[in-house]
């Protein structure tokens, strides 16, 4: 294998040297075309782009397709004809995501309570997978403390709201903390800290979600407003980088985002918020219009946040839990910081 090539270790770890400002995958405000896996010079060479290690450039000794003309079918191009490189499997990728959404639902209708098992099952992978992701640069979690307050917090924040959350988030932080105390003092503040973020970063943000549908009455429907509006912004900002795409927005961060993808990101948050707010919860256009714009910026922050996490640790995927996005948090990155953006603003402006 070339230097500077992917090394994969089945965790989605690669070589540092190999993480230039090209490698990352299309997300809000980004312009899907630029992403994928390229040199650290820029784009590929003039020419086809060459296939994966091992695979064949020659048709079947019959005349078939290739795995390679097979996959061209679903290659997407920008206007000027240039393929589209979004560094995944888009069939595999929409197929993975269209699942998880019907799972999400199911367990939204008829007992809402059903989906506290979502959110804590969606608890244990994303600590699994941080967990793994510190351990890259000798970090380490109190699982078991994080695992079992993590859960309890998703029960406390559906039956008992943001009080209960409030208070089992600091009995866990608690928990963690004095866990670590066993180790000694070697790597103790790193290992808070990395505690600390974990417990924010996953259980609490999550629990958020079970705040919106608990909401007397519409919480189904609350829930369901957030999870479009946040969709929208990934949609409309794939495809307006797809489009538009010029302006970098944050290069250092994640070069393949673009302030028209950003702007498409809003448009669409914003369209999205009006629809769901006034059709759904009865709500005034102008709360959903407000929705909109909160929601694409905490998306935003959220994605580049998860970039920033990835690039610090020299990982390019948290795991590999869903084919064609890699592991769970690669998923619910925007998500998760945008859930306690929409229930504050639900809240205070649809009550």
């Amino acid at each position: 294998m070339e230097p500077g090539s992917e090394q994969d270790d089945g965790r989605g770890r690669f070589d540092p040297p190999s993480l230039g400002p090209d490698t990352e995958d299309a997300g809000p405000g980004e312009d899907a075309g630029a992403a994928g896996r390229r040199p650290r010079g820029g784009a590929w060479p003039d020419g086809p782009v060459p296939p994966p290690d091992g695979a064949s450039q020659s048709g079947d000794a019959d005349g078939g397709d290739t795995d390679e003309s097979a996959r061209q079918r679903f290659v997407l191009h920008k206007p000027d004809g240039e393929p589209v490189r979004t560094g995944r499997n888009l069939p595999v990728a929409i197929a993975s995501g269209v699942a998880l959404g019907a799972l999400v639902l199911l367990s939204i209708y008829p007992f809402s309570a059903g989906f506290v098992a979502i959110t804590s099952a969606a608890t244990l992978i994303c600590l699994r997978e941080l967990n793994r992701g510190l351990a890259v640069r000798g970090g380490r979690l109190a699982l078991w403390p994080l695992a079992v307050g993590g859960v309890a917090m998703q029960v406390c924040a559906y039956f008992g709201g943001a009080q209960w959350l409030a208070g089992a988030t600091a009995l866990t932080a608690i928990a963690a903390l004095s866990w670590r105390l066993r180790d000694g003092a070697e790597g103790y503040v790193r290992d808070a800290g990395g505690n600390l973020f974990t417990l924010i970063y996953v259980p609490f943000l999550l629990g958020t979600w079970l705040l919106l549908i608990a909401s007397p009455g519409d919480g189904q429907e609350r829930l369901i407003a957030f999870i479009v509006v946040t969709i929208s912004s990934d949609i409309g900002g794939y495809f307006a980088g797809i489009l538009m795409g010029r302006h970098k927005m944050a290069p250092v961060i994640s070069p393949n985002k673009t302030w028209e993808g950003f702007g498409g990101s809003v448009l669409a948050c914003m369209l999205a918020g009006a629809l769901t707010v006034s059709l759904m919860l009865d709500g005034p256009v102008w709360a959903g219009a407000v929705l909109g714009v909160a929601v694409v910026l905490a998306a935003t922050v959220g994605d580049l946040i998860e970039s920033l996490v990835k690039r610090d640790l020299g990982i390019k995927d948290m795991g590999r839990f869903m084919p064609g996005h890699g592991g769970l948090l690669d998923r619910v990155d925007s998500l998760l910081i945008a859930g306690p953006v929409a229930w504050v603003v639900l809240t205070l402006l649809v009550p």
